[in-house]
């Protein structure tokens, strides 16, 4: 072991930086929460390259004074508190002491500032924690940070830095949600010189939440405000309509600092379960007030968690609160009608559509005979009929009435097959009797399985196509959403999607694989861009095709769905015709199984 010895200024500088400054976006999230409690009412944040070569902070709040800009640069050096008392009532949010000092330890900073009761303001230069300039300029009241070259004199560090739109990404979501819990505040977001984002700062959420968000979420909001002793909480609930496939969508803060808490998520989802499909997560905006002696606030540089005193107490409260707004307000889905369709846009419809007589099948339970209620097909003739102005070939293609179980999958089905399909419980399960087994097997997850594998065969054999959606289909995403689109557009367009930029962040869909057809296509392609963003940059296509898959399991059958003895046959043989049958793409089983054995020995007639 060598001899102990004392780190140098330089070193323990840098040291401390990598506490605090660990990309960009760590830049930004400082700095603009600096700017607010500056009392700024309007922020600029301008990046390029995902903020690794630049970025520009100006707000018009009360400026540095002359002699406090090099004791800011210190190390532990903070206007919020002076003891450690302190700690336990801040309020602000910038109060950390190592902000300014640990960019200036590995970036090239100016600061331009300057108060309002002061004739001309100060331009200051340090770079890798070293002083370069300082002198009397004219500059605007307010301050402006202009930080160049993040990690110029720590490379080890730089080249652990992800792309500079994923960068770009990270940034995104902490000026977005900074937007929203500040509606007081206009907040201005340049990337690349084009604007990203721009909020107004007239005090009104929703109106934030519309920037931020879009048109059709805003559209969609519950309004909630309540006070209760040291409670309170205002903001917005999402309908059900707008439900996502993850989280990403639940924002809260806790006396105007964004926090993540299990106990707040697992109340605002429990309010929502009566009204949420399983595997989705709610929609909400909120801002919630809590006396802080009744927090146990962590004020460590990178978390965001803090603990409550009586947690039963806020889960009750904010459960209770909640569940009384949507009850008050049940979400009603609107319908939507499209547009009448004009004379000169008929030769455009696909023509000759023919509806099949009803088909009647035997019933494998009460042995009688009764018109199929589901999956009868509508096919269009496989032949050219006008269409459009070009008059060219029609689209060959086939929509389900209700859904498609089968395609072509009756033509290899053994006619003779050696198991017995005793019957249906439930109308979900099919109990099957093969040599000395009983055989559960749950039909959706069954044809979740036949569907994934199905898809996943098409992409190997690139045997997939595209269906036309008419009229297309308006997409409005967010920032980050809109990120993952452009991400992986690449392999969209590869698995039949056809896309293109609408204007904003508004996206047309002009097609989409045909295997996907019977499922609500907005809300399936919204699932797929939630699911990639757990994919973490790892640009692997077959991540990608597998999640498109798993996607694909949403048309698969439901339980609680009668079928009949010929359906079920076609499943049952196409399922254990797979290499894998067991487990469905979500990991759930799709048999169970029973010896004869052991239900022998459960009816005691063996020992």
């Amino acid at each position: 072991m060598g001899r102990i010895q004392e780190l140098d200024q330089p070193t323990i500088n840098q040291i401390a930086a990598g506490e605090v400054i660990d990309r960009p976006a760590s830049v930004v999230k400082e700095l603009l929460e600096n700017a607010i409690d500056a009392m700024a009412t309007a922020v600029t944040v301008e990046i390029k390259d995902g903020g690794i070569s630049y970025i520009r902070i100006t707000d018009n709040g009360m400026g540095f004074a002359r002699e406090d800009i090099k004791i800011a640069f210190l190390r532990h050096t903070t206007s919020k508190i002076r003891s450690v008392e302190d700690l336990l009532s801040v309020s602000s949010l910038g109060f950390r002491g190592e902000a300014l000092s640990s960019i200036a330890a590995v970036a090239q900073v100016e600061l331009l500032t300057k108060q309002r009761q002061d004739f001309s303001g100060t331009r200051y230069l340090i770079e890798g924690g070293s002083e370069r300039s300082f002198e009397e300029v004219g500059t605007p009241d307010g301050t402006t940070f202009l930080i160049r070259n993040l990690f110029y004199n720590t490379p080890a560090r730089r080249k652990f830095l992800k792309s500079a739109t994923t960068e770009a990404s990270y940034i995104t979501e902490i000026v977005e949600r900074i937007a929203l819990s500040h509606p007081e505040i206009s907040i201005r977001y340049i990337i690349n010189g084009q604007n990203k984002l721009h909020t107004s700062g007239n005090h009104n959420l929703k109106d934030c939440i519309y920037q931020v968000f879009g048109r059709e979420v805003t559209s969609n909001l519950i309004e909630i405000h309540c006070e209760n002793g040291p409670y309170a909480v205002n903001g917005f609930l999402g309908k059900p309509i707008v439900s996502r496939g993850n989280r990403n969508f639940e924002t809260y803060f806790i006396n105007g600092r964004y926090i993540k808490s299990k106990l707040l998520a697992k109340a605002i989802e429990d309010a929502f379960a009566p009204y949420m499909m399983q595997h989705k997560y709610p929609f909400t905006v909120l801002h919630f007030k809590i006396d802080s002696e009744l927090l146990d606030v962590n004020v460590h540089p990178s978390k965001m968690e803090l603990r409550f005193e009586n947690q039963t107490e806020i889960y009750d409260w904010v459960f209770g609160v909640i569940s009384k707004a949507l009850r008050e307000k049940p979400a009603v889905t609107q319908a939507t009608l499209p547009e009448p369709v004009q004379m000169s846009e008929i030769a455009t419809i696909p023509a000759q559509i023919r509806i099949p007589e009803p088909v009647m099948v035997q019933n494998v339970q009460e042995h009688i005979v009764r018109p199929a209620e589901v999956f009868e097909t509508v096919r269009l003739k496989e032949e050219e009929v006008p269409y459009g102005n070009t008059l060219t070939p029609a689209p060959k293609y086939e929509e389900s009435l209700q859904m498609t179980l089968f395609d072509e999958s009756e033509k290899h089905i053994d006619k003779k097959p050696q198991y017995k399909i005793v019957g249906q419980v439930f109308d979900t399960y099919w109990i099957v009797e093969y040599e000395n087994q009983m055989y559960i097997i749950d039909q959706h997850a069954a044809h979740e399985k036949i569907l994934y594998e199905r898809t996943l065969k098409a992409f190997a054999k690139k045997e997939y196509t595209s269906q036309q959606t008419n009229p297309p289909m308006i997409i409005h995403l967010t920032s980050k959403e809109e990120q993952l689109l452009s991400r992986y557009m690449d392999y969209f367009r590869k698995i039949g999607f056809e896309i293109e930029h609408f204007g904003d962040r508004d996206y047309a869909i002009r097609a989409i694989p045909d295997n996907l057809l019977s499922i609500s296509k907005k809300e399936l392609f919204l699932d797929l861009i939630d699911s990639l963003s757990e994919l973490d940059q790892i640009k692997n296509s077959q991540l990608v095709l597998e999640r498109v898959a798993s996607m694909s399991c949403k048309a698969a059958v439901k339980g609680n769905h009668h079928l009949s003895l010929r359906e079920a046959e076609a499943l049952i043989n196409e399922l254990l015709g797979l290499e894998q049958p067991f487990h469905c793409p979500h990991g759930r089983p799709t048999i169970i199984t029973m010896s004869k054995y052991e239900l022998e020995k459960k009816f005691k007639r063996i020992l």
